[in-house]
């Protein structure tokens, strides 16, 4: 069962703005990278659905989580279908994420209140992503779009909360052009976690990276 609810779950995600978006199929790995985001006072985390037996690392950083980053809402990322998005929130997923929309996976989420961010190309999909009960839509893959879009979203339909993630950089000016659009926040990968930094285990580096992204976004 999730630790938070969909307003706890959204309410963090609304007061840091970023989202860590991060897959290793090492637990160890996944727990430290978990515990350094949460030490530079990141809040919302989704952990994706990339590789074999990534459910089985996912349950792994629940558990850790909740003994050491105990405000840390943990999400799962990359899900495609309702069978999968039920399994994880009975792993523990406080949030769902989802690279297109899949009504049947918004009825699993809805069921247990767990909310669920599916990627969205058109306004059109943004709008029956909402009929279905998603707070949170994603805009997917940001690069593509671009901060134009979001602002033109926005101007019709002003109560959408938007994540914008892929080409999410962290970086000043790349924020400021995603949050001066109107995006609710920001989904962050690869550019947040560079494979040397991983390789080298560099954790510390990774906290220092989330509080300079985070007084950006503030």
């Amino acid at each position: 069962m999730a630790r938070f609810d969909k307003i706890q779950v959204l309410q963090k995600m609304s007061s840091t703005r970023i989202v860590p978006v991060f897959y290793s199929g090492d637990a160890e790995i996944a727990r430290q990278v978990v515990k350094a985001c949460y030490e530079g006072g990141i809040r919302a985390f989704e952990f994706t659905n990339r590789g074999d037996f990534a459910h089985e690392v996912f349950a792994e950083c629940v558990r850790f989580a909740a003994a050491e980053c105990p405000d840390m809402a943990m999400g799962a990322g990359s899900i495609v279908d309702a069978p999968t998005a039920a399994l994880y929130i009975q792993l523990g997923a406080t949030f769902i994420v989802g690279p297109m929309l899949n009504p049947e996976i918004a009825r699993v989420c809805n069921r247990r209140l767990v909310p669920y961010c599916p990627g969205c190309g058109t306004v059109s999909e943004v709008s029956q992503a909402q009929e279905l009960g998603c707070d949170l839509t994603k805009v997917f893959p940001g690069d593509v779009y671009g901060p134009k879009f979001v602002k033109a979203l926005m101007a019709p339909c002003p109560w959408s909360k938007v994540m914008v993630t892929g080409g999410v950089s962290p970086d000043r000016d790349n924020l400021s052009s995603w949050f001066g659009a109107g995006a609710f926040c920001v989904g962050m990968g690869s550019k947040l976690f560079p494979n040397d930094v991983i390789a080298k285990g560099d954790w510390q580096y990774i906290t220092e990276r989330c509080r300079e992204v985070l007084s950006y976004a503030r």
